[in-house]
């Protein structure tokens, strides 16, 4: 990497965080934005209503990502609606059922369920078992969630990360079964598998908003609204770039 594109890259970062903090003080000081609205999201508190309701799990798939490579954000999308669910689950006894490829995920997933109950170490065990590592190759995960799908009866199923082909596989298992759905994936060659078989679907970067639009948390609320202006601010760079080259003043 160049020295110039370092120093672009550091302005670039600071920007980010000086605008961060100040949306983190503006948030905290209750000036929280109206967001657009998601059906997928509205979608997840119901199901997760019903499924206390009727006492079936709901299943909730963290995908094939890991905690230590390229997927990471997808994995830490899946993670924020987990932590969700654990809030919920802590309240009612009702702990969603989770399941991942990646071991390091898994990891992450059992300190999200235990963290709400505190000191109860009997609804911290039993959010313990609700946590299952089915394979690390992608076909041997999706056969696993496939024999969990019909072996917990679970009310509806959840599927937030990192996804690849076998994505379908989980989803037309569900759809035959006549399970409710929520799916999202960042992948463009995944997105057209999670339409399919999904009601609702979470496309793209939508995945990343879930910690705003569920948990209302200032920090992620302030990270969306960090975001959203630094994409504007790419954006209207380019097109003062394209018109300065156009006129030729650059």
């Amino acid at each position: 990497m160049s020295h110039e594109a370092v120093i672009v890259a550091a302005v670039v970062l600071l920007l980010f965080v000086a605008l961060f903090l100040v949306f983190l003080s503006r948030v905290r000081a209750g000036h929280i934005p109206k967001f657009r609205k998601i059906p997928a999201f509205d979608s997840l508190n119901g199901m997760a209503s019903q499924a206390i309701e009727t006492g079936r799990p709901l299943h909730l798939s963290l995908g094939i990502g890991g905690m230590t490579n390229a997927s990471t954000a997808d994995s830490l999308a899946g993670l924020a609606v987990l932590d969700h669910m654990a809030q919920r689950a802590a309240i009612t006894g009702v702990h969603p059922t989770v399941s991942m490829a990646n071991p390091t995920v898994m990891l992450f997933a059992q300190n999200r369920l235990r963290a709400p109950h505190g000191n109860d170490s009997r609804g911290a065990e039993d959010a313990y078992r609700s946590v299952r590592w089915q394979a690390p190759q992608p076909a041997a995960y999706a056969a696993g969630v496939m024999s969990l799908l019909s072996t917990d009866q679970v009310h509806a199923n959840v599927m937030v990360g990192k996804f690849g082909d076998e994505y379908l596989l989980m989803g037309e298992a569900a759809a035959q079964r006549g399970i409710a759905q929520v799916g999202g994936a960042s992948d463009p060659n995944t997105l057209p598998f999670v339409y399919t078989t999904a009601q609702e679907v979470l496309l793209g970067e939508e995945i990343y908003a879930a910690g705003a639009y569920l948990q209302k948390h200032p920090a992620h609320v302030s990270s969306l609204l960090t975001q959203d202006t630094m994409r504007w601010g790419v954006a209207l760079a380019m097109l003062a770039g394209v018109v300065l080259a156009s006129l030729g003043w650059w």
